[in-house]
């Protein structure tokens, strides 16, 4: 199978991750034969002997420095809002954060919807549909309206209204539905299998958005100079991040670009939907039942039963990492705490990486000394805040001073 040399793209095909199945990758595609995700695969032979890991380090610190390793051919213009490169903010204890806040719509959806939606318009779509526990439905909305495109979203009906605000303003479609995110999804595959010409932006339904997540890991081998932490924290729904930055490492290696020791991956849920925990420490090889009842308010890990669980577990393994989950008022106190001491507004599901660690560290699971990236993937601003009362004494101090001031 030819390799797209001429238009400057280095994928080679797709691949079924099931199966190791060869599919063309010049033609829309969903699932694969056998049910299970696609993943883009690259000649890294060639990309090792063409690419100067100096000349892309010198290029703009931002998403699309990464090109190469990216889907898009030269003729395909990317669909950018700006997705700048993430800091990494020491929080003391070998901790630092990769603020994922920083990009557009204030989550790290942005990455995996710019190069999803680019590829949709490349490939003439013009109507999209995702089921969306809140932030990947506010980046495809935002996405679509750049490129020109219809947008659909399918939310539960307890999404922060704040997020179906923002997925408003982008000017999508928004149906609420009851249930979780895993009844929205039936809703976009049942609709996408009817309604000609809508595509179904799920995750892991197309191939697309774990190549723009895939960055995440690209920019942490940079970032660290070409070595790589010991451990990685990120909360897991339905865990394109996750497969996306071992991915990106296992191709970095091939190229030569890291050695050494990979990072211990750590997937992080909640006590109220925790299926990957329970499927990896039961030694299942996958999710086998939807995680019931769901009661956790952390909105990102609210998947009950992840398309991607072989992956996320093989992940596990290979990467000698673990499953933790961690209670909502843990992740409350977190957040609460972090906030007040550090200046750091961590999102829900940021803060139950912090929490984890906190945990991991107390049971010895991690070392205090290790270095440990704890994933804050969207914004704090995108939780709904506590009301704020003035105080009897606050009410008092104002009082007196306006007195002397004159009203």
């Amino acid at each position: 199978m030819q390799t797209s040399r001429s238009s400057g793209s280095y994928v080679s095909h797709l691949e079924c991750s099931r199966t190791g199945e060869r599919v063309e990758h010049d033609r829309v595609h969903g699932l694969s034969a056998s049910g299970a995700p696609l993943l883009v695969r690259y000649d890294l032979n060639r990309m090792k002997a063409d690419l100067d890991r100096d000349l892309i380090c010198s290029r703009t610190a931002d998403m699309w420095m990464w090109r190469a390793f990216l889907p898009l051919d030269a003729e395909t213009q990317p669909v950018s809002l700006g997705e700048t490169m993430t800091p990494l903010i020491p929080a003391g204890g070998g901790i630092m954060i990769k603020d994922e806040g920083r990009l557009p719509t204030g989550s790290f959806k942005a990455r995996g919807m710019a190069v999803a939606v680019s590829m949709a318009r490349h490939f003439g779509k013009t109507e999209l549909a995702v089921p969306t526990a809140g932030n990947a439905g506010a980046a495809a909305a935002a996405y679509g309206a750049a490129a020109g495109m219809n947008v659909n979203v399918f939310t539960p009906e307890d999404t922060p209204k704040v997020t179906v605000q923002e997925i408003v303003l982008h000017g999508a479609d928004v149906y609420q539905v009851p249930g979780l995110i895993d009844t929205c999804g039936k809703i976009v595959r049942a609709i996408t299998a009817t309604e000609t010409g809508w595509h179904d932006l799920s995750t892991l339904a197309e191939p697309y958005r774990l190549e723009g997540k895939k960055t995440m890991g690209l920019e942490l081998a940079f970032q660290f100079g070409w070595s790589l932490p010991d451990v990685i924290y990120y909360p897991t729904g339905g865990g394109t991040g996750f497969i996306g930055m071992w991915k990106a490492f296992q191709e970095l290696r091939h190229l030569g670009w890291i050695d050494g020791k990979l990072p211990r991956m750590v997937s992080v849920q909640t006590h109220g939907c925790n299926p990957i925990k329970l499927a990896f420490e039961n030694g299942q090889d996958d999710v086998e039942e939807p995680f019931s009842p769901v009661t956790t308010v952390v909105p990102g890990v609210r998947v009950p039963k992840p398309l991607g669980g072989r992956l996320i577990i093989e992940v596990l393994r290979a990467s000698e990492g673990h499953a933790c989950a961690v209670s909502d008022d843990e992740v409350m106190r977190a957040q609460a705490q972090i906030a007040a001491q550090q200046g750091i507004n961590l999102c829900p599901e940021g803060a139950a990486c912090l929490a984890a660690h906190a945990l991991d560290v107390a049971a010895g699971k991690t070392g205090p000394e290790e270095t440990a990236i704890i994933f804050n993937t969207a914004t704090g601003f995108k939780w709904p805040m506590p009301d704020v009362k003035p105080s009897a004494a606050s009410r008092a101090l104002v009082e007196r001073y306006m007195g002397q001031i004159g009203r």
